[in-house]
């Protein structure tokens, strides 16, 4: 799978997904200090119909609760036209080989997994995704 076409002339819009609603304004304000654009969404039921009007360039997937939820949100995102082709980072606080096989398997394209997930380590992840992609 190739990686959708982004022109580093815009904003990058990244879909965070976390339903901790703390947690998400603490992830969202560094990204925003960062420059991109954030949409948080909490609840699972509201994700593919904001992804599909959002259309984001990057989804950061929180599942430090309810695992097999967010894997369940993961492969509906994949089965739409606007998320079948979105990186998407998951943030987890297991250890990767827990949650390698699992993230292959729903066509992550971009995993990373953290043991402690911090907001200051987000951002290199867009920024190294849209310098490969307009490279």
């Amino acid at each position: 799978m190739a990686l959708p076409a982004h022109s580093t002339d815009e904003a990058i819009r990244v879909l965070f997904i976390e339903d901790d609603p703390a947690v998400a304004e603490m992830y969202k304000l560094k990204l925003e200090l960062d420059g991109y654009q954030v949409t948080v969404v909490g609840n699972d039921d509201q994700v593919l119909a904001i992804a599909a009007t959002l259309r984001p360039d990057m989804i950061y997937l929180d599942l430090r609760v309810g695992e097999d939820l967010g894997f369940a949100t993961l492969q509906r995102l994949r089965a739409t036209d606007s998320g079948r082709q979105v990186p998407v980072i998951i943030l987890s606080r297991r250890g990767p080989h827990d949650l390698a096989g699992r993230g292959f398997k729903a066509a992550t394209l971009d995993y990373v997994v953290r043991a402690d997930p911090g907001p200051s380590g987000l951002a290199w992840n867009i920024q190294n995704w849209a310098q490969n992609d307009a490279s």
